[in-house]
């Protein structure tokens, strides 16, 4: 029988993942089906953070086409964060897990303000806490808000759920034959070969906190579960190996 691996758990999900295949937009069964998959963790007892990524919505690379500057490109990023967490929030209560979006942009009517010891006694009451907006700040990706707020509330893991790929390669699989999928890696490898895992400041925030990485697909249902369980699947990434 398995037991669980982790306590406390941030799941990273990519604004695409939201999507599905189209690629842009929200995929209803989609974010059904994640949903689900969270379910399945928090019955098993474990406290889980969710940060959502917003690039179904916007992209930045569309504000710089557009001459907008970097900063207000950001905070729309964010908001697009915004519209995910609260989709995926109803959906967590639709299927009776009790959850709380917590913004670092305020904006009441619709979340509740990121405060780190609120957070955190959401968690203990075991409330799915979905974290919004990023970090607040501009230049500052979703992949550095989770490794932030994994080290603020002290989780032991962030689970790193991709639609794409199963893992981390040492290339593009899609289009590079020979590419390597990897077991595990240090962050320093991480870094120093330029893998597109996470974003350097939030390699080097994960690295300096050791808190280990789990990148593996949600495409295939339980893999989430999976994760918590300690099965091998994807690719772990630690401070050392």
């Amino acid at each position: 029988m398995s037991v669980q691996q982790y306590k406390r758990i941030v799941l990273k999900l990519s604004g695409e993942a939201m999507a599905g295949e189209k690629g842009f937009g929200l995929s209803p069964e989609i974010i059904k089906t994640v949903a689900s998959q969270v379910k399945e963790v928090v019955e098993l007892g474990v406290e889980v953070a969710v940060v959502v990524g917003g690039g179904n919505i916007w992209r930045g690379k569309i504000g710089s086409e557009m001459g907008m500057d970097r900063a207000t490109a950001d905070y729309m990023g964010m908001l697009a964060t915004v519209m995910n967490s609260l989709a995926l929030q109803d959906s967590l209560e639709k299927q009776g897990v009790e959850s709380r979006v917590l913004s670092s942009i305020e904006m009441r009517q619709v979340a509740e303000p990121y405060i780190r010891r609120r957070a955190i006694r959401h968690l203990e009451k075991k409330r799915v806490v979905i974290f919004a907006a990023g970090t607040g700040n501009p230049y500052f990706s979703t992949d550095t808000t989770a490794a932030l707020r994994a080290a603020e509330i002290e989780a032991d893991v962030i689970l790193m759920a991709k639609n794409n790929v199963d893992g981390v390669y040492s290339a593009d699989p899609k289009t590079d034959s020979t590419a390597v999928k990897y077991e595990e890696l240090s962050y320093f490898e991480v870094i120093q070969q330029g893998l597109q895992v996470m974003d350097s400041t939030a390699s080097t925030l994960c690295m300096d906190n050791d808190i280990p990485l789990v990148v593996f697909s949600i495409m295939e249902n339980g893999n989430i579960k999976r994760a918590v369980l300690g099965e091998k699947i994807g690719t772990v990434v630690r401070r050392t190996i």
